[in-house]
C-alpha cells in the first residue's frame, strides 16, 4: 500500500477506462464485466463505483492488461497495478495461462471508508511467454466502493514519442469530422499528437462542413487537409506517411498512426498503440483490433496472416472471430487467452514507427485493397513484424457485410493479389493461380456473376500489362472498372425487389433447389447440369420476368447455374439486381478467360522478376511526390 500518488505519464502504459455517456449499453461488457444482477455507477471515464455486496471484474476487453504481448514484443519485464479507491471491500489481482486457467497472484483488504487510499500491485511478466492476460476484481461489502484512476505500469519512464495521424476520405465528411473530434477528447491523447493529416478526395470539401471550424478549434495547429484527387486508400494514407516523412522531423514526429474515416474510435487504443511501439525491443508495427460497428461487443477479428502459398488473407492460426463479449467473457472464454502472432494489420487503424517507413518505403499504388498486407510483408522482410495488440480496437463496419466479392472492389482484390503474390511467395504460384482462376470464373459464370468475371479479367490483364503502369492507374482503374460494369445488367441495381415483375417460379420450388451438393461426383453432376444448360438458349419469358428472387447468400452457382434469370440482393441489402443468363456472354467470357489465365501462367516466371525488380521505385517518395504533383 502507498500513499496517493499521480502516475508519471511515461510509465503508464495502460489507463483503466469506462464507457462514455453518449456510449450504446452494449459496450457496457467491453469495460466491466459484472453479474447479471449487479450495475455498477460509472462516474467518469477513469471512475466506477461498486455498489454494496457486489464483485465486479475488470477482466474485459479494454480493461485487463495483455500481459503475454508486452512480455513478447517489449522491453517491460514487470508491470505495476495502480488504483485508488474509497470505500470498503477487497481488491484481488489475477492472471490467465494460454489455455485460460486463473490464477490468484494477490490481494488486499480495503478500509476508506473516509479517505482515499492508493494501492499498487507488482508482478512479473516471466510466465507470459505463449499467453495470458492480468486482471483485478474487486469486492464490496455492506457499502459501496469508489475505484479511480487505475493504471498499469512500467517500472521505468519510457521514452517520450509524438505521433502524427493520418486520415482519408471520400465524401464521408460527417464519419470523418466525429473521428476527428474523437482526437480531442481527452487532453492525455491530444498531448501524444503532433500532427493529424487529412487527405481529402472527394468532390464534397471537409472545409465546407458545419463542424469544421469545431475541429479546427479543437485540432489547432496540429491540424493539416490536404486536397487531392481521388488516389483510393493507398493515395490517401500513403500522403499521410509521406507528409509525416518529408515535412516534419525526427523528435516532432516518430510514429505514424492511420486510421479510416468511418470508424468509432476508443482514443485510448491511440495511447495504447503508442506506448507499445515506443517500449518495444524492436520496431514494430502496431496493429488495432476490429469491433464490430454494427454489433458494438463484438470483437471481429483478433488478428490476420496471409497464406503465402495462396496468397489470400484469413484469420491468425489459433484466432478466434466474430466473438461476443455480451454472451461470453473474458474470463469464460478460453481462447482468447493464447497470444496471436499476425503478419499484417488492416488499416482501420495501424501505427508505424518513423524507422519502419523511412527503411521500407511508401505503400504501392494500389488504390485500394491489400496495400496494408503488402506493406506489413515487406517490412518483415526487413525484420520490422506487425502485432495486432489486444485493448487498443476500433468499432468498424465487418466486411462479411459488403459485397466486395462480388462489387466494384473485386478488380481490386485479384490484380493486387497477384502483385503481392509476385512480390512476396516464396513458392511457385502458377499451379494455385490457375486452379484459383477456374474455381472462381466457373462460379462467376454459372451465377450469371458476367460482370465480375469480366472485372477479374481486366485484373488479370492489367497485372500483366507490368508495374510500369501502376501510377498511370492509379487515377483512371476505378473509372474503366465502373465503364465495364454499365456493360452488365448484374452490375445494375434498384432499391427493391419491387420495382420488377414478381418471380415466375414458385417459393416451394425455389427452395428445393437450394440444396448443395455435399460430396465430389454429386459436385461434379451438378456443375456439368449446370454447364449444359448454360450454353443452351434461355426461355424468352425470363429476360423480362425473374424466375426467382433470392437473398445474397443464397445466390449460390448450384442454384443460378440451372435457372435462367433471377434477382439477388448485395451483400448489405441495399438494392437488387436483375441476373439473366445469356449464352454468348458466357461463352465469350469462358474462352477470354482460358485465354488469359493461359497467358498468365507462361508470363508469370517473367512478370515475378518486372515486379520485383520495380519495388524501390513504386515505393520511394521520388515517385508518389510526382503522382501528387500531377
Amino acid at each position: 500500500m502507498a500513499e496517493q500518488a499521480t502516475p508519471e505519464t511515461d510509465r503508464v502504459l495502460q489507463r483503466v477506462i469506462l464507457p462514455r455517456d453518449r456510449d450504446p449499453l452494449d459496450v457496457r461488457p467491453l469495460y466491466l464485466d459484472e453479474p447479471e444482477n449487479v450495475h455498477s455507477h460509472v462516474s467518469s471515464r477513469r471512475e466506477v463505483v461498486i455498489p454494496p455486496s457486489a464483485r465486479v471484474s475488470f477482466a474485459s476487453y479494454f480493461n485487463a492488461f495483455p500481459a503475454s504481448y508486452w512480455k513478447r514484443w517489449t522491453t517491460v519485464t514487470d508491470v505495476t497495478l495502480k488504483v485508488r479507491m474509497k470505500g470498503a471491500g477487497r481488491i484481488e489481482l489475477y492472471r490467465s495461462k494460454p489455455n485460460g486457467d486463473i490464477v490468484h497472484l494477490t490481494g488486499a483488504p480495503v478500509h476508506a471508508e473516509q479517505d482515499w487510499e492508493t494501492f499498487e500491485f507488482r508482478t512479473s511478466l516471466k510466465p507470459f511467454e505463449d499467453g495470458g492476460w492480468l486482471w483485478f476484481d474487486v469486492f464490496t461489502e455492506n457499502v459501496e466502493l469508489t475505484v479511480s484512476e487505475a493504471v498499469w505500469l512500467s517500472d521505468q519512464p519510457i521514452p517520450m514519442k509524438r505521433l502524427a495521424v493520418g486520415t482519408t476520405t471520400f465524401n464521408r465528411l460527417d464519419d470523418c469530422v466525429v473521428s476527428l473530434l474523437a482526437l480531442a477528447e481527452d487532453p492525455a491523447v491530444l498531448d501524444v499528437i503532433a500532427k493529424v493529416f487529412v487527405a481529402d478526395q472527394g468532390p464534397k470539401k471537409i472545409r465546407e462542413h458545419e463542424r469544421y471550424e469545431e475541429v479546427k478549434a479543437a485540432l489547432g495547429e496540429r491540424l493539416s487537409i490536404i486536397e487531392q484527387g481521388n488516389l483510393g486508400g493507398s493515395g490517401g494514407f500513403t500522403r499521410a506517411l509521406f507528409e509525416s516523412i518529408e515535412h516534419t522531423k525526427p523528435g516532432t514526429v516518430d510514429q505514424i498512426l492511420l486510421m479510416d474515416d468511418d470508424i468509432a474510435l476508443e482514443p485510448d487504443s491511440i495511447l495504447r498503440s503508442n506506448m507499445f511501439a515506443r517500449a518495444a525491443a524492436k520496431p514494430v508495427i502496431v496493429g488495432s483490433q476490429m469491433l464490430n460497428l454494427q454489433a458494438k461487443s463484438r470483437l471481429h477479428t483478433m488478428g490476420e496472416v496471409v497464406d503465402l502459398a495462396s496468397c489470400v488473407w484469413r484469420a491468425a492460426p489459433g484466432a478466434i472471430t466474430d466473438h461476443d463479449f455480451g454472451t461470453g467473457s473474458l474470463r469464460e472464454t478460453r481462447a482468447l487467452h493464447k497470444r496471436i502472432d499476425a503478419t499484417y494489420n488492416g488499416w482501420w487503424m495501424c501505427l508505424f514507427p518513423r524507422e519502419v517507413v523511412e527503411k521500407v518505403g511508401l505503400p504501392l499504388p494500389l488504390f485500394i485493397k491489400c496495400d496494408d498486407a503488402e506493406y506489413s510483408l515487406r517490412a518483415l522482410a526487413h525484420d520490422m513484424p506487425t502485432v495486432t495488440l489486444p485493448g487498443s480496437a476500433v468499432w468498424h463496419e465487418p466486411w462479411t457485410d459488403k459485397n466486395d466479392t462480388k462489387d466494384w472492389t473485386v478488380y481490386f482484390h485479384l490484380r493486387n493479389r497477384l502483385i503481392m503474390a509476385a512480390l512476396h511467395s516464396p513458392y511457385d504460384m502458377r499451379k494455385t493461380l490457375l486452379k484459383q482462376g477456374a474455381r472462381s470464373a466457373v462460379r462467376r459464370l454459372l451465377s450469371m456473376e458476367y460482370s465480375t468475371a469480366a472485372l477479374e479479367l481486366k485484373a488479370l490483364e492489367d497485372f500483366m500489362a507490368g508495374p510500369d503502369r501502376l501510377f498511370d492507374k492509379l487515377g483512371t482503374a476505378l473509372p474503366e472498372v465502373q465503364a465495364v460494369r454499365k456493360q452488365y445488367t448484374d452490375a445494375q441495381f434498384l432499391p427493391s425487389a419491387r420495382e420488377f415483375p414478381p418471380p415466375s417460379f414458385d417459393m416451394v420450388k425455389a427452395e428445393q433447389m437450394l440444396h448443395p451438393p455435399v460430396n465430389p461426383a454429386k459436385i461434379a453432376l451438378r456443375a456439368g447440369k449446370a454447364l449444359v444448360h448454360n450454353l443452351r438458349s434461355p426461355n424468352p419469358e425470363a429476360a423480362d420476368r425473374p424466375q426467382v428472387n433470392l437473398p445474397a447468400n443464397s445466390a449460390l452457382w448450384f442454384l443460378l447455374g440451372n435457372l435462367d434469370s433471377a434477382t439477388v440482393s448485395n451483400a448489405d441489402g441495399s438494392g437488387v439486381a436483375f441476373r439473366r443468363r445469356d449464352p454468348k456472354v458466357f461463352r465469350e467470357l469462358a474462352v477470354r478467360t482460358t485465354q488469359t489465365y493461359r497467358r498468365l501462367i507462361a508470363e508469370w516466371p517473367a512478370l515475378v522478376e518486372q515486379y520485383k525488380a520495380a519495388l524501390p521505385e513504386l515505393t520511394s517518395t521520388v515517385s508518389w511526390r510526382k503522382a501528387f504533383e500531377d
